[in-house]
């Protein structure tokens, strides 16, 4: 095991980052700890689908990008096997914790975990693979972020990205979003930390592209990847998990007090809009849609 083939320095954040680092590191890690099954179950099938598209090889030295609680790296982990390691990163120190204390518990030694902002630099390393599952969408500058990642790359060195497709192809995203504005707007201020550009940022495949491109990467390629994931065991949990998280759920907690008072007809009114995806078994499986996102560093 080689356990440290890159040096990540963590601690520095940049000023434009601590809003949304803020929010990651405090309600927003709470309500994925309260809905983690979910978010894990149902992105993971999204996650595997680009390791198999574009999966890391024995030995590879890894990074993972915006690593939340350690599930990927421990599966890279997995993957590179004992002759390879990994390095998990994520600005948001909860999740680090989190990470590091679940991958000891699970006896994973050739993965270490980092707190580190990559927007603001400090990586510094010869890795072979990074991969992120739903996390580079966040980033405010983009190109910076993933210019520092190329740059942390071995020559042909490659990047495995997973991120959301445009809204109109993940309609439980979009049609609670649709809902709550029916009764809230968005408040000119607040506040409340928002967290960040949005899950949709890189939608488009040609922005995705055009952002990859300008941070240096080569053979990029898009694969859309369709599968459909379960947001509740039964309607009342879906309503809970899309009113906390995603765009619907940051709606609902900038506005406050007037989220508050207005919460009961919002149930309502999700209630009747996600009723449509309902199985015979009372779970809510929803149709999602992500690009899998492959480049490579220049070089050999």
């Amino acid at each position: 095991m080689r356990l440290g083939g890159g040096r990540i320095g963590g601690g520095r954040i940049l000023r434009s980052n601590e809003e949304a680092i803020k929010a990651w590191n405090g309600v927003l890690f709470d309500r994925f700890v309260r809905y983690r099954d979910i978010v894990t179950t149902g992105l993971g099938a999204h996650g595997e689908r680009g390791l198999r598209t574009h999966p890391p090889r024995s030995g590879d030295r890894g990074l993972d990008l915006g690593c939340g609680f350690g599930d990927t790296t421990r599966r890279l982990a997995e993957l590179v096997g004992p002759e390879g390691d990994v390095v998990g990163v994520d600005a948001a120190a909860r999740f680090i914790d989190v990470a590091r204390r679940e991958a000891e518990e699970t006896g994973v030694a050739n993965a270490r975990f980092v707190v580190a902002d990559v927007q603001a630099g400090g990586l510094d390393g010869d890795f072979d693979y990074a991969f992120s599952r739903f996390g580079t969408m966040f980033f405010a500058s983009p190109v910076v972020a993933l210019r520092n990642v190329r740059r942390t790359l071995a020559a042909g060195g490659r990047l495995c990205m997973v991120v959301w497709r445009r809204k109109l192809d993940n309609e439980w995203l979009h049609r609670a979003e649709q809902v709550v504005e029916r009764f809230l707007t968005r408040p000119e201020t607040t506040d409340e930390p928002t967290c960040g550009p949005g899950p949709f940022s890189m939608a488009s495949a040609d922005t995705t592209t055009d952002v990859l491109v300008r941070a240096g990467f080569e053979d990029i390629s898009l694969h859309r990847c369709d599968s459909e994931i379960v947001i509740g065991a039964d309607l009342d949990q879906a309503v809970e998990f899309v009113m906390a998280l995603g765009p619907a759920g940051e709606l609902i907690r900038l506005a406050g007090i007037r989220g508050v008072e207005l919460r009961s007809k919002i149930v309502a009114a999700l209630h009747e809009a996600l009723a449509e995806f309902q199985g015979p078994d009372g779970a809510i499986r929803a149709p999602a849609s992500s690009w899998v996102v492959g480049a490579r560093s220049p070089g050999a």
